[in-house]
């Protein structure tokens, strides 16, 4: 568990299926303009108890590691933050994304949850780069990403396809050196 000043940071169970999906569903229209549309399939309790279980899986091959973002006060399910697409070798690197409940944004969740993961990434996992990726109109995440210390690298043309259009993404970086 990481724990900052508002929110804490766990790796799912089994026993917040319910959670994850009641967040899901309540902010599947939220998230659509930013994130790939899951097949309606997946808004089931049992499809997300086989999503954790996959995650689990993943975080013991060192691949993935997912963290659901909890209030520290109320213990509430609030969002979600991963490292994933880890690359050992000379890499050493990773892919952070990351979701927040559109009722939390703008109260500093996602700032800490990140600057969290980012010491996690680099301390715990010996990481040297983490990368993350904005639709350039997600002003958001982009502040986020910029005040958590990433450094825009350029745009990545048509890199994702959301709503069955291809999106460009604003690219960010950091380094383990930039923390010293």
């Amino acid at each position: 568990m990481l724990v900052g000043n508002l929110i804490r940071l766990r790796h799912y169970t089994d026993e917040d299926a319910s959670a994850v999906l009641e967040y899901q569903v309540k902010n599947r229209k939220f998230f659509s303009p930013y994130l790939p549309e899951p097949p309606e399939s997946s808004y089931t309790l049992e499809q997300q108890q086989k999503v954790i279980a996959k995650w689990a899986e993943e975080q013991q091959q060192d691949k993935r590691y997912t963290f659901g973002i909890y209030l520290k006060d109320s213990g509430r399910l609030v969002g979600d933050i991963s490292l994933f697409e880890v690359a050992r070798g000379p890499r050493q690197s990773a892919i952070l994304g990351y979701s927040l409940d559109q009722d939390h944004n703008g109260r500093g969740y996602m700032r800490e949850a990140v600057s969290l993961v980012i010491r996690y990434g680099f301390k715990e996992l010996g990481l040297h780069r983490l990368e993350a990726g904005a639709k350039p109109d997600n002003s958001g995440s982009i502040r986020t990403l910029q005040k958590s210390g990433f450094r825009q690298e350029g745009i990545a043309r048509k890199f994702l396809l959301l709503n069955g259009q291809w999106e460009d993404h604003v690219t960010f970086s950091l380094v383990a050196e930039d923390l010293e």
